[in-house]
C-alpha cells in the first residue's frame, strides 16, 4: 500500500520565484528610498510666513487647560525659526501664546495674531481682549489678527456669528491693525457675505486634504486655479494663502502620497510660485506635532517643516533623500537571515543546501518587510500601549513566519511536514478581516500595516503553492473570513479610485491570505493498493 507524493508532481519553482521575489523586492524598495532625488531650488532659504503652534513637546496639547507654554519655550522656538521665517502665525492667545508679540519683537519677526473662536461666547471674549492687549502693546509687529481658524468647516459658528465677533474684533484693535478671518477655500466661496467683514480673505488650500486629493506633481497648479478663482470671486480684496503644506508622513489619499521628498517638492514649488506672482502666503507649518495624530492619524503629526526638535527635515536646495539611514533596511534582512537559520535549522528533517537557501531568502524578506512596518512605528506610535500591541503583533507575526519558513525549507530539501504556523491561520484571517472592515468604514486615517500582514500572508500563498497536503485542513469559519478579504480589499481600492498603489499592494495582501484557506478544504486521501 502506498500514497501518491505530492511533490513528485507540484513544481518547487513558483514557490522559489516567489520567495527571490518577495527578497528582492524589499532590497530594491530600502535601497530606492535612499537615493538622492533631484528637485527644484526653492528660490530662497528664507520663507515669508509659517504657522507657529509650539505643541510639539512630548504631553504637550492645546487641548490639555492645564497646558502652559513658557516664555523661556517661545523663545528658544523662534530664535530657532527666526533663522528660516520672517513672520509667524499662531492661532490661539491662551496658555501662554499672549507672549509671541513680544518675543517675537527680540528677533525682527511679524505675527500674524489668531484669535480661536470655538463654541464657548465666554472663551471668544476672553481670546478677544487677549489679542486687543497684544495688539494694543504690540502694534508695530501684527501683519493682521485672525478672528477664527476654520469655524465654519467645524460647524461651531455660523457667519452672521463671525461677523460679530469680527466686528468686536475691529472696534477693540488699533485701527492700523487689519482683521480676517482663515477657512478652507470652498467656504469662503459658500458665504462671500462674510467679505465685507475683513480687510483681506484669508484661505486654506492643502492639496494632500482636498475631497479629490490632488498629487504633489499637480498641487501648484491647483493652488494656483484655487487663487484665481477666489480673487475673481472678491475682485478688490486682497486674498492670502493662510495654510498651505504638504505631509512627511502618513498614509497615501489617492495619488497624494505623504512623504519626505513630496513635502520638499511641493514647499519648493509653491515658494517659486509664491515669489513669481507676489503672492501673500503662509506655509503650515514649523514643528511637526505628535498631538495632531490623535485626530488626524499619523499624517497629522508631520506637517512640520522642522521636526519636533526644532531641527529642519529637508534643505530648501539640492537634492533630497526619503530615507537618508535606509541602509538599517538590508541590515535588519541580514540579522532576520541569520535568526531564520538559527531557529529553522533547529531540528530539522532535511539535508541539503536547498533548505538552508529557502531559509536565507525568507529571512531576507521577512526582514525588509519588519524594517518598513517597524519604520512605520516609529512615525505612528505614541502612547506606551500603542507600542505594546504593534510590538506584540510584530513578534506573532515573526513567529508564524519562522514556523512556516521551517515548513518551506522542509518541503523544498525533500521532506514534507506540516507547518506549526497552520493554528494561527484562522487568527491572522480574523485580524486582517477585522482590520478591513476599520478601513472600509473608517480609514480615512488608517495606516496601511503592509510590513505586518505581509509575513503570514506570503508565508501561507507560498506554502499553498506545494500543494493542499502542505496546509492543514480549513474550516468553515476560515473559508467564510477568506471570502470576505478580497471583497474587503476591493472596495478600499475602489474608495482610493484606483489610484493609490499601496491600496492595490493592501488588497494583493487579502487575495493572498485568503486562497490558503480555499485551497486547504479537507480532502479524501486516495491509497493504492498494490
Amino acid at each position: 500500500m502506498s500514497s501518491a507524493n505530492p511533490l513528485s508532481t507540484r513544481p518547487h519553482w513558483p514557490v522559489w520565484l516567489g520567495l527571490w521575489f518577495a527578497a528582492v523586492a524589499g532590497l530594491a524598495w530600502w535601497w530606492a528610498a535612499g537615493r538622492p532625488v533631484d528637485l527644484p531650488d526653492a528660490p530662497s532659504a528664507r520663507i515669508a510666513c509659517v504657522s507657529y503652534s509650539p505643541y510639539r513637546r512630548e504631553g504637550q496639547t492645546p487641548y490639555d487647560p492645564a497646558t502652559f507654554i513658557s516664555p523661556a519655550q517661545i523663545d528658544a522656538d523662534l530664535r530657532a525659526l527666526s533663522r528660516r521665517f520672517d513672520c509667524v502665525r499662531t492661532y490661539s492667545e491662551g496658555q501662554g501664546l499672549d507672549a509671541v508679540p513680544a518675543i517675537a519683537a527680540r528677533y525682527g519677526m511679524k505675527v500674524l495674531l489668531g484669535v480661536w473662536i470655538g463654541r464657548d461666547p465666554v472663551a471668544n471674549q476672553r481670546e478677544i481682549a487677549l489679542a486687543a492687549a497684544a495688539a494694543r502693546a504690540h502694534p508695530g509687529v501684527l501683519r493682521g489678527v485672525i478672528v477664527g481658524n476654520e469655524v465654519l468647516l467645524r460647524g461651531e459658528q455660523t457667519s452672521a456669528a463671525l461677523a460679530g465677533y469680527l466686528r468686536q474684533a475691529r472696534a477693540v484693535l488699533p485701527p492700523s491693525v487689519p482683521v480676517t478671518y482663515a477657512d478652507v477655500w470652498e467656504f469662503w466661496l459658500r458665504h462671500p457675505e462674510l467679505a465685507g467683514s475683513v480687510d483681506f480673505v484669508t484661505i486654506h488650500v492643502l492639496p494632500y486634504w482636498e475631497d479629490d486629493p490632488v498629487p504633489p506633481e499637480r498641487a501648484v497648479q491647483h493652488v494656483a486655479e484655487v487663487y484665481a478663482r477666489v480673487r475673481a470671486t472678491f475682485p478688490g480684496k486682497p486674498v492670502m494663502i493662510g495654510e498651505t503644506g504638504w505631509p512627511s508622513a502618513g498614509r497615501p489619499r489617492q495619488a497624494a502620497t505623504a512623504s519626505l521628498v513630496n513635502e520638499a517638492r511641493y514647499l519648493r514649488e509653491f515658494l517659486r510660485y509664491a515669489d513669481a506672482v507676489h503672492m501673500p502666503y503662509n506655509v503650515i507649518e514649523a514643528f511637526d506635532q505628535a498631538w495632531k495624530r490623535e485626530q488626524e492619524g499619523t499624517v497629522g503629526g508631520y506637517w512640520g517643516i522642522f521636526d519636533a526638535h526644532a531641527e529642519p527635515k529637508f534643505p530648501m536646495q539640492g537634492p533630497v533623500v526619503e530615507i537618508p539611514r535606509w541602509w538599517l533596511g538590508p541590515l535588519a534582512a541580514l540579522a532576520m537571515a541569520g535568526l531564520f537559520v538559527m531557529v529553522g535549522g533547529w531540528r530539522r528533517r532535511w539535508r541539503g543546501a536547498r533548505g538552508w537557501l529557502a531559509l536565507i531568502v525568507a529571512g531576507v524578506g521577512c526582514g525588509t518587510a519588519l524594517a518598513w512596518q517597524v519604520r512605520q512605528m516609529l512615525y505612528a506610535c505614541g502612547p506606551w500601549w500603542e507600542w505594546a500591541v504593534s510590538l506584540g503583533a510584530c513578534l506573532i507575526a515573526l513567529g508564524t513566519a519562522l514556523a512556516l519558513a521551517r515548513a518551506l525549507a522542509s518541503w523544498l530539501a525533500g521532506a514534507p511536514s506540516l507547518p506549526a504556523g497552520a493554528r494561527l491561520r484562522s487568527s491572522w484571517l480574523f485580524v486582517l478581516a477585522y482590520y478591513g472592515l476599520l478601513m472600509v468604514f473608517d480609514g480615512r486615517y488608517r495606516d496601511f500595516p503592509l510590513g505586518l500582514f505581509a509575513l503570514p500572508a506570503v508565508g501561507y500563498a507560498l506554502l499553498a503553492l506545494l500543494d493542499r497536503a502542505a496546509l492543514a485542513p480549513s474550516s468553515r469559519e476560515e473559508r467564510f473570513l477568506a471570502g470576505w478579504l478580497p471583497v474587503l480589499g476591493a472596495i478600499v481600492v475602489v474608495q482610493e479610485m484606483g489610484l493609490n498603489p499601496v491600496a492595490w499592494l493592501w488588497l494583493g495582501l487579502n487575495v493572498l491570505l485568503a486562497v490558503p484557506a480555499w485551497r486547504s478544504r479537507p480532502r479524501r486521501i486516495v491509497l493504492a493498493h498494490q
